[in-house]
């Protein structure tokens, strides 16, 4: 069974029961295991894949989540594009706790983590000047306006290393730095989403407002506001499907024309 839509859910969204005549499988890849088995289904008349980031038992580090074996079993099923919910902490007092913001930029504090599938003899300089694509973007965007929930539709993601939460020095960094939120899963994701020419758009949940207001991030805080988002982001992606285009119009379908060495 091949899938047109991934969906990548990240904390607290390990639930598919919006899913219809679902199916369970393992996908093997040139990269080792993805995060768990992908659940197939249909949702609003689309084929849809999804794939737990951390697992469903939540037991991956950030760090060590195989993003190359995720985002390449989702090309494997024939996904052409990914829906990606993650929970982030806010870097603005206008960012609330329970919001949700369609991050277009980010920047990536990350040290360890492979980004690319280009390692051998072959060299690959992707672009991610615009890293989520912008007609993905525009799609959850008028979905959630249609359904009257209020998002923020730009924002910048500052993706760090984890497991760890930031020190008060590094988040008010941040905030000099631009940045609107941080979390620790949108890189590498994205890029190798973009090194398969796979359409590629966060859906980001703010959880807390990381420690720059001296307020201690705490598991328990993120998990509960996290859970309590669930039912919105369902909502979203439900309204968004219907609405996706058939063809693609965007760049992201051809992003490898001109990044081979």
């Amino acid at each position: 069974m091949q899938a047109e839509i991934g969906i990548i859910g990240g904390t607290g969204l390990y639930d598919p029961k919006l899913l219809k005549n679902v199916k369970e499988i393992k996908v093997r890849t040139l990269y080792g295991s993805p995060s768990d088995s992908i659940t197939l289904g249909e949702l609003k008349g689309s084929r849809i894949a999804f794939l737990p980031r951390h697992s469903k038992k939540h037991t991956i580090r950030p760090t060590d989540v195989n993003s190359r074996a995720n985002i390449f079993a989702l090309k494997k099923l024939g996904v052409q594009r990914i829906l990606a919910i993650s929970a982030v902490g806010s870097l603005r007092e206008e960012l609330k706790p329970g919001d949700v913001v369609f991050v277009d930029q980010f920047i990536d504090r990350t040290t360890t983590r492979e980004q690319s599938f280009y390692t051998g003899k072959q060299v690959c300089h992707i672009s991610v000047a615009e890293p989520m694509c912008p007609e993905l973007r525009r799609t959850l965007i008028k979905a959630a306006d249609d359904i009257n929930i209020t998002t923020h539709n730009t924002g910048t993601y500052v993706c760090i290393e984890g497991p760890r939460f930031s020190t008060k020095a590094e988040s008010k960094m941040f905030r000099m730095w631009g940045a609107d939120v941080v979390g620790m899963t949108l890189v590498p994701e994205c890029v190798l989403a973009r090194e398969a020419e796979i359409c590629y758009s966060s859906i980001a949940t703010v959880t807390d407002y990381d420690v720059w207001k001296d307020q201690p991030v705490s598991v328990d805080a993120v998990s509960k506001t996290m859970s309590e988002n669930v039912e919105k982001i369902k909502r979203i992606i439900s309204e968004a499907i219907p609405k996706i285009p058939k063809e693609r119009g965007c760049e992201c379908k051809s992003a490898l024309r001109d990044a081979l060495v």
